[in-house]
C-alpha cells in the first residue's frame, strides 16, 4: 500500500512545477522530497519524472499516476471531512437494542420528540430480550433494565431511571375482595407472580421494615405487558415499576395498594461501548434519554 504523504508531496512537486516551488509551498526541505519521490519510483518500479537541472516533466506513466494520486488525495481530504462534520454536529445513525418492556414503557412514546428534536439522526432500535454484545454486534446503546448492579464489562454506564416497584390491582378487584391494610394481608388475596419461583413477596417500607408475604398464585409470567394486563384484567394483586402501572393509576383503571411499601427497585441504565471517539449523534440520544 503507498504512502498517502508521498502522494501528496508528488502532487504537490508537479503542482507548483519542481520540487524547489514544492518545498517553499509546503516548508519542508528540497531534499526530502526529492528523496520521497525517488523512493516512491523504486517503490511502483517505474519513473515518473523527467528531471534534469533544468527541466521537469511527467512520464506518461507519470502523468497517468499523477491522475489518481490527485483523485486519492480528494477522496480523503472527503473523508476527513465527513468524520469532522459528524464530530461537530449530532448526524447519523444511532443503533439501539433494549428489552421489550424498555422499548413499550419507556421509549415508545418518546422516539418522536428525540427523531424531531434532532433530524438529522436515524435510529435503529433493535427490541430482543436476549444477551447482545454491543460491540461484536456493532451497537452504539444497550437500554438494560436490573434489579442487582450490573457487572464491571468495560462498558461506560449511565443511569437512565430508578423507580420502586408498587403494588397494584384493578379497581374492579378492590372494589370486589377488598384493599389490603398491612402485607400479612395480602395471604389472603390473589397475587400475580412475576416469575415462575417467585411465590414469596418480600417487601420494605420507608422506615425500613421489611414482610416476607406469599399471596395465593394465579398467575405467573416473567413479561412487564403480560403482568400490566393480569392486572386489568383483575385476576389479582400484581407488581409492577411504577412507570409502567403510572398511565393505568392516572387512568383510575388500577388502584396502588400498600403505598407504604414497595419490593426494591428497578434501575434502567444505559451502556455505551467507549467514552472517547463517541459520536455526537450517540451523546445527544444518551443526553435526551437521560433528562429529567
Amino acid at each position: 500500500m503507498l504512502n498517502l504523504n508521498d502522494l501528496q508531496l508528488f502532487v504537490r512537486a508537479v503542482e507548483s512545477g519542481g520540487f524547489t516551488a514544492a518545498a517553499r509551498t509546503i516548508g519542508a526541505p528540497k531534499s526530502t522530497i526529492s528523496k520521497r519521490v525517488a523512493e516512491l519510483e523504486v517503490e511502483l518500479g517505474a519513473r515518473l519524472i523527467h528531471r534534469t537541472s533544468r527541466s521537469f516533466t511527467l512520464t506518461e506513466v507519470g502523468r497517468e499516476f499523477y491522475e489518481h494520486a490527485r483523485a486519492a488525495l480528494i477522496e480523503a481530504e472527503a473523508a476527513e471531512e465527513a468524520v469532522r462534520r459528524r464530530l461537530g454536529e449530532p448526524v447519523g445513525t444511532v443503533r439501539i437494542t433494549t428489552s421489550v418492556p424498555v422499548a413499550q414503557f419507556r421509549l415508545a412514546e418518546r422516539l418522536a420528540t428525540l427523531s424531531m428534536e434532532y433530524p438529522r439522526i436515524h435510529l435503529d432500535i433493535h427490541v430482543t430480550d436476549r444477551f447482545v454484545d454491543l460491540i461484536h454486534e456493532g451497537f452504539d446503546i444497550a437500554i438494560r433494565s436490573h434489579v442487582a448492579p450490573l457487572p464491571d464489562s468495560g462498558l461506560m454506564q449511565r443511569r437512565m431511571s430508578e423507580e420502586p416497584v408498587i403494588l397494584v390491582a384493578s379497581r374492579d378487584y378492590a372494589a370486589e375482595y377488598g384493599t389490603p391494610e398491612s402485607p400479612l394481608e395480602l395471604a389472603d388475596h390473589a397475587g400475580v407472580n412475576a416469575r415462575p419461583g417467585s411465590d414469596v413477596w418480600c417487601l420494605r417500607n420507608e422506615r425500613g421494615e421489611e414482610a416476607r408475604v406469599s399471596p395465593r398464585a394465579c398467575l405467573s409470567a416473567d413479561e412487564a405487558g403480560v403482568l400490566l394486563r393480569a392486572a386489568r384484567a383483575g385476576l389479582g394483586i400484581v407488581r409492577l415499576p411504577e412507570t409502567i402501572a403510572r398511565p393505568d393509576l392516572d387512568r383510575g383503571e388500577l388502584v396502588h395498594l400498600l403505598p407504604g411499601w414497595t419490593e426494591g427497585t428497578i434501575i434502567t441504565t444505559i451502556l455505551t461501548p467507549h467514552r472517547r471517539g463517541q459520536l455526537p449523534a450517540v451523546r445527544a440520544v444518551v443526553g435526551f434519554l437521560t433528562k429529567a
